[in-house]
């Protein structure tokens, strides 16, 4: 089986009076991405490797979240996830080496929502449910495929296994 786990960057500051890029995150934000991590590793959902976004709030919300790793999944910046389509979000998973079966993308809306909405097929009806109300900061979304090479993945072809945010775990950080 392939995992595909989705973190939306926690809450991040106002943008002013820096640009959109270099924002960080805020106090509640800061929560949320360290109660996030911990809910991934509570949850035996360990990311052989992590790609994130090079925006200042998601490299923040990673390094909060790793803290719950050890040693921390490897993790590569890659700026075609900062403000990019599904379909951007689609072609970079599917460059993932054959040898990572859990990758974990931290990135930003609506993209990471259009993903979930690319990909699954299907998945638990509660999970949907919470799943198609909102998509708010913080929030985990894990897609599950067939065990199939990353570049052989086919849109509709997920199983959309959890969703998550800090509000539903009681994580005072959305």
């Amino acid at each position: 089986m392939r995992r595909l786990v989705l973190l939306r960057h926690a809450k991040a500051e106002a943008p002013d009076p820096v640009n959109d890029y270099d924002r960080q995150l805020a106090p509640r934000g800061r929560t949320a991405a360290a109660g996030m991590g911990e809910w991934m590793a509570g949850q035996g959902i360990v990311p052989d490797a992590v790609v994130c976004s090079g925006a200042a709030r998601t490299r923040e919300t990673w390094r909060l979240a790793s803290r719950a790793f050890d040693p921390a999944p490897v993790v590569t910046y890659d700026d075609r996830i900062y403000e990019a389509a599904a379909e951007t979000l689609f072609e970079v998973v599917q460059e993932q080496d054959s040898d990572v079966f859990t990758l974990l993308m931290v990135g930003h809306n609506p993209g990471m929502e259009m993903l979930v909405t690319l990909l699954a097929e299907s998945g638990e009806p509660e999970v949907v449910d919470l799943f198609q109300k909102k998509f708010p900061t913080a929030a985990i979304a894990v897609l599950d495929f067939e065990d199939v090479p990353w570049a052989a993945l086919e849109e509709k072809t997920a199983w959309l296994s959890a969703f998550v945010t800090p509000k539903h775990l009681g994580i005072k950080g959305e």
